[in-house]
C-alpha cells in the first residue's frame, strides 16, 4: 500500500471527535493556529504513518522533520510486525496456553490448564499452591489476571468461576528478587524486553502503583526506559497521565539510576528466548527476575509502541527507529549473504 492508500484508509477509520480533541490540546499548548494543527497532522500521517494518538502521545508537534522521521510510529511499527512476523506461527504468543507449552523451559514456575474434566488436577495444584494466578487465555494489558487464594472450602467454587469467566489459565504466583520487589511489592514488576531479528532494540522496566498486582502501564503503572548496555535507569519514570516520578510515589524508592540486576544474564535469556520461534521475529518480552534468575511472564507478537519513546525518554527529541533500522539492515544484509551462498 502506498503512502496515499495509507492515508485514505487512516482518514476512513479515524475518530474524527479525538481528532479535533486533539487539534485543541495541541492549540492549549502551543497557541498555534487549529488549521495548521490540523493539516500537520495529516501530514504526519502521510510522511511518518503517524496517527493523531501518536502525533499527541509523541509530541510531534514539538519536533522537527528529522526528529519526526526517528519515532516508530502506529504505521511503522504495524509494518514491522507484517515483515517480520509470520502469522502461522503467531499462534505460540497469541494463546497463552500454546506460549505456555512452547517456552515451559523458560517459565521457571508451575501452571495448569483448566478444563469441565480436570478438577481432581485443579485440586491437587492448589493444594501444593494455595495462592494462584488466573489469566484469560488472549487478553492483553493485565485484563482478567487475578490472583486467587485458595482452600479445601472454596476450591470448587473457584475452578467452577474460572470455567464461567473462561479464565483457563492457572499459575503458580511468581516471585521477584529484593531489588525489583522494594520498588513496588504489591506487583511483579517487569521488564519489557524488544528483540529484533534476535537483537534487544528495546527495553524498559514497568513499575506498580497503588494497590495493582500488575505493573501495566495503560493500568497505572510507571515506565523506565533500561539503558541496553549497562541496564541503568537513566530517564525519570513516568505514567500514562505525563507525570514523571525520580522516586516511586508510594515505597519513594529511588527509580533514577537504578540498576537492573544480573542484566547481562537477562540479556542472554532474552536473546535465547527470542530464537525458539524464529518465524517470529519481532516481539515483546516480559521477563522478571526471582531468586533463581530470569523468567517469561509472557510474550507478545504484537509489541505496543505506546511506551518506545516518550517525550521525557529522548534525547534531542530522537526516537528508537535507527537502532530499529539497524537490527532490520543487519538481518537484510543476511538474508542477502544467504542468497548469495546458496546461488
Amino acid at each position: 500500500m502506498g503512502k496515499i492508500g495509507y492515508l485514505i484508509k487512516r482518514i476512513s477509520k479515524m475518530n474524527y471527535s479525538q481528532l479535533f480533541d486533539t487539534v485543541n490540546f495541541v492549540h492549549e499548548k502551543n497557541k498555534k493556529n487549529k488549521v495548521g494543527i490540523f493539516f500537520d497532522i495529516v501530514w504526519c500521517g502521510l510522511k511518518y504513518q503517524a496517527g493523531y494518538m501518536d502525533y499527541k502521545l509523541f509530541e510531534m508537534y514539538n519536533l522537527n522533520k528529522e526528529q519526526r522521521a526517528t519515532i516508530v510510529t502506529r504505521g511503522i511499527n504495524n509494518g514491522i510486525v507484517k515483515k517480520y512476523n509470520d502469522l502461522n506461527y503467531t499462534k505460540y504468543f497469541g494463546d497463552k496456553i500454546e506460549f505456555n507449552k512452547k517456552f515451559n523451559k523458560y517459565l521457571l514456575r508451575d501452571w495448569m490448564e483448566v478444563n469441565e474434566n480436570n478438577f481432581e488436577e485443579f485440586k491437587s495444584f492448589t493444594e501444593k499452591h494455595n495462592s494462584v494466578v488466573v489469566k484469560p487465555l488472549s487478553e492483553s494489558c493485565g485484563k482478567g489476571v487475578e490472583v486467587i487464594k485458595v482452600s479445601k472450602k472454596n476450591v470448587k467454587e473457584v475452578y467452577e468461576n474460572l470455567l464461567k469467566t473462561k479464565r483457563y489459565l492457572v499459575e503458580e504466583v511468581a516471585t521477584q528478587c529484593d531489588e525489583l520487589a522494594s520498588l513496588h511489592p504489591s506487583s511483579i514488576n517487569t521488564l519489557r524486553i524488544v528483540t529484533l531479528n534476535h537483537q534487544i532494540v528495546a527495553a524498559f522496566l514497568r513499575i506498580g502503583n497503588d494497590n495493582n498486582i500488575v505493573d501495566n502501564f495503560n493500568h497505572g503503572g510507571l515506565v523506565a526506559p533500561i539503558n541496553i548496555e549497562t541496564g541503568i535507569i537513566d530517564y525519570l519514570a513516568i505514567d500514562k497521565k505525563g507525570n514523571v516520578y525520580e522516586r516511586h510515589p508510594l515505597t519513594n524508592e529511588s527509580i533514577l539510576w537504578f540498576q537492573i540486576p544480573k542484566w547481562p544474564r537477562i540479556k542472554r535469556f532474552a536473546i535465547q528466548a527470542s530464537k525458539e520461534v524464529p518465524e517470529v521475529g519481532y516481539v515483546g518480552w516480559d521477563v522478571s527476575l526471582g531468586e533463581k534468575g530470569p523468567y517469561l511472564i509472557e510474550g507478545n507478537e504484537f509489541p505496543g509502541h505506546d511506551i518506545y519513546q516518550l517525550p521525557p525518554h529522548r534525547t534531542d527529541g530522537i526516537g528508537l527507529m535507527p537502532r530499529f533500522k539497524k537490527a532490520m539492515e543487519e538481518k537484510d544484509e543476511e538474508n542477502e549473504n544467504s542468497n548469495s551462498n546458496w546461488s
